[in-house]
């Protein structure tokens, strides 16, 4: 297999047929990695908006288990993927999530641009720092993925396509981003997560690095200082020189699929332990396709979780 030859595979897929296999190529095999950091720099783009901070430090699960905190996030909506978002497996992890969510009065708005900080911020990424920019295939469907998952949590007036994700996205935050003290400190709690996979002795490092790829409108509403041009040059330098080097590394095997490897779960990991301890004391509801499970927003336009039983706890590997 040629280093570019999945990338010939997805050109020939159509995104709106096979947005989920196109999703789990880029993933599990030709950008692990970057996806990941994608994502993280959407966690961080959240606590922007004073709103979405405050709730989060309210709760202090950043400040008590954050490393436990970050984990469920990345496996919840990993398991909602692993064998089709549709699948019995996939829509029950679904419920779980909208379990979580059910305990919070959110406003749709605000729904929709966390999700839309999982879409654009993955593909900003890769195409500043990956060994190749997404294909036109490959950025569509992380919008469809986005999309059904907005379905699935009941969220309205969801964008089409690429393009309206980015537009949403920009819009909000152009309107939202400002200074909280709750912003900092969600923030921080996060990036001593981030900074506890190294040594000791490389931590200042790794936290400085992490907030020179951020872009200053977001650092101005996190509370932190622009890193020195020099950080950021070496930073953006030293990323490049690793996408050069992936460039010309062969591709991973079909046989070696990236797989989540959390720290808070060395073991593996149940449906019991993901998420807050008292989510697991709420009742699981229908999702919003399912019988007597629409969801529907209030005057305020919160959404409100859809009422009805559901399914008991399922065990994941």
């Amino acid at each position: 297999m040629g280093r570019y030859s999945r990338l010939r595979r997805i050109e020939q897929m159509d995104p709106q047929q096979d947005y989920e296999e196109i999703f789990r190529l880029i993933t599990e095999y030709e950008f692990p990695w970057d996806y990941l950091q994608g994502v993280s720099v959407a966690f961080l783009r959240d606590y922007g908006v004073p709103r979405i901070s405050r709730l989060l430090d309210h709760t202090q699960e950043f400040e008590r288990a954050g490393q436990k905190r970050y984990d469920d996030t990345v496996l919840i909506a990993h398991e909602i993927v692993r064998d089709g978002m549709d699948s019995e497996h996939g829509r029950a992890a679904a419920r779980h999530l909208n379990r979580i969510h059910g305990r919070y009065r959110i406003a749709n708005e605000d729904y929709l641009y966390v999700l839309a900080t999982t879409v654009v911020g993955p593909k900003r990424w890769i195409d500043r720092f990956g060994w190749r920019p997404l294909s036109p295939q490959e950025t569509e469907s992380l919008a469809l993925v986005g999309r059904r998952l907005g379905e699935l949590m009941g969220i309205a007036e969801l964008p089409g396509d690429y393009a309206d994700f980015a537009r949403l996205h920009d819009a909000y935050e152009q309107r939202m981003f400002a200074y909280d003290p709750a912003n900092r400190r969600v923030a921080a709690a996060t990036l001593r997560v981030v900074t506890g996979w190294y040594p000791h002795w490389l931590r200042p490092l790794v936290a400085r690095a992490s907030l020179a790829v951020l872009d200053d409108p977001l650092l101005t509403a996190l509370g932190f200082r622009p890193q020195p041009r020099r950080v950021r040059t070496a930073t953006h330098r030293a990323l490049r020189a690793r996408a050069a080097l992936v460039r010309r590394l062969p591709p991973r095997p079909t046989w070696h699929p990236y797989r989540p490897k959390p720290r808070t779960y060395p073991f593996g990991w149940t449906m019991d332990e993901l998420g807050p301890h008292w989510a697991h004391s709420r009742p699981l509801r229908p999702l919003p396709d399912e019988d007597g499970g629409r969801s529907s927003s209030d005057t305020n336009g919160h959404r409100t979780p859809p009422a009805g039983g559901g399914p008991t706890h399922q065990e994941l590997r």
